[in-house]
This record gives C-alpha cells, structure tokens and sequence, in this order.
C-alpha cells in the first residue's frame, strides 16, 4: 500500500510505533489487491529501470559538456546530432587555448558517450529475445504505436492482466483518465489524473503521438477526434485506447485484430 494512503490514519505524533498503528488501521480497509509478477517480470522492470537511468545519466552528461564549453565561446545545438558533428571542430580550435589536462578531460566525456550506448543498446538487444520467447509480448506489439518498450514494460508492469476487471481500470492504474472532483452529485472531469507508473504512461503518450503524426492511415477514429479536438489531447485519448486494447490481448489472450470490434453479449 502506498504511505501517502496509510498518512491518514496516522493519529498525532510520527515515529515508528505510530506508523505501526497507522500500517495496521490502513490495512483492515477494503482495497484492491496488487498482482503477484513472476520472476522474469521483475527482471524486465529491472532492465527498464537501468536503461532509463543510463538514458539519464547519457543527457546530463551531453548537457555538461555543451556547459562547460559554452563559457569558452563555443556554442552547440541541443541534440546528440548536433554535438557529434560540431565537438571535433570545437575541439580543436579550443586545444589552442585551454590547458591540455582540461582538454583530455573533455575528450574522456565525449568517448565515454559511445561507452553508455552501448550499454542502452545491450539492454535493447536483451529485451528483444524477451519478445522472441514471451507470446504476449509479440501479441501486443503488433498494436499501431506499441513498441518494443511499450510492450515489455506493459507486459512486466502490469504482472496478471486477470488482476484488472476491465481495460478503464488498467488506463486509470497507469494514471491516463480523467482526474475527478466534485461534490452533491455533481462530478466534474479534469485532465488526466497523472497517478500511477510514469514510465509507462510517457510510453503510450510517445507512442500515440508517433502513430498521429507518421502512420499514412492512423484509422477513421483519430481523424475524426482530430476533427474536434486539439492535437495533443487526440494524443492522450488515443494512448488511453492503447492502454485498453493492451489489456483486451493480455486479458483474453488473442492475437491483435486490425478491424476487431467488440459486441456485448446480449
């Protein structure tokens, strides 16, 4: 159970036996179970937790380097692109005026740029034989805008898709509907609520967008939402779709249908 839930049942004073109490109190309400992952989905979660911090630890390091050789005149563009081709041009017209040792220093961050992707990349490669040996994670790739990560950690993430009742309750774990406030019966909707796994939510959303703005056909729906609405909420709508739809393969593991439409039973 997350603290912030267990925070209100804590009475006065914090420390350890309050907590206790408060642990205690918070655990005899009614909730939600939480899915029990296997062990092989704990190690996907593993694998996207250290690419996404190698990821990090990969664009601060670009936006130091850029930094530092800013102060001396030398300015960049802001992508990886634009460092590549303009550092060994900057390197050599500051090695005429700056110390060699800071030099060097500056050349062991640009090489050891290459070191770390090739770790991300190692990762990836990882992460495709996981797709080649997991039938749901092939299953899900093939939905328009679902991706190699968006499939693994979908998969990783969400341990048994039995645990969710339905795709809306899946979309509202990983935080992309509707945020609710109201009151006397009255409820009012909101941007999306934001709660749940970051991670996979800015997977869908860049997945959404991709699908929008590259597929020659992205499909009679999204051109009819773009009709109405504004782009970047068809992108957010279209995301919480994917989510939906990832959990209907998971749930009633079939393949993906293209032209699929579903029929309540009568």
């Amino acid at each position: 159970m997350p603290a912030e839930f267990v925070k209100a049942f804590n009475i006065r004073n914090k420390n350890d036996a309050a907590d206790a109490q408060a642990i205690w109190r918070a655990v005899q309400q009614p909730s939600k179970g939480v899915a029990v992952k296997t062990e092989a989905q704990q190690a996907m979660l593993a694998l996207h937790r250290m690419r996404q911090q190698l990821i990090k630890f990969r664009t601060m390091q670009i936006n130091n380097l850029r930094g530092l050789l800013t102060e001396y005149g030398e300015v960049m563009g802001k992508s990886r692109a634009a460092l590549d081709k303009a550092i060994p041009e900057v390197f050599g017209r500051v090695s005429e005026r700056l110390p060699v040792v800071v030099i060097d220093t500056l050349r062991e961050q640009w090489n050891g740029l290459a070191k770390l992707d090739e770790q991300v990349a190692s990762i990836e490669r990882r992460m495709r034989e996981w797709k080649k040996e997991d039938k749901s994670v092939r299953n899900i790739s093939e939905i328009p805008g679902v991706g190699l990560l968006t499939a693994t950690a979908s998969v990783a993430m969400m341990g048994d898709p039995k645990a969710f009742r339905s795709g809306r309750e899946f979309a509202a774990c990983i935080g992309i509907v509707p945020k609710q406030t109201g009151s006397g019966g009255k409820v009012n909707l909101h941007g999306i609520s934001k709660r749940g796994d970051s991670y996979l939510r800015t997977l869908l959303i860049h997945g959404a967008r991709s699908v929008i703005e590259n597929a020659k056909e992205p499909g009679p729906w999204v051109e009819e939402m773009l009709r109405r609405r504004p782009k970047n909420v068809v992108i957010v709508a279209l995301a919480n779709k994917m989510a939906r739809t990832i959990w209907a393969v998971l749930a009633h593991d079939r393949p993906y249908q293209k032209r699929f439409a579903s029929v309540k039973p009568a």
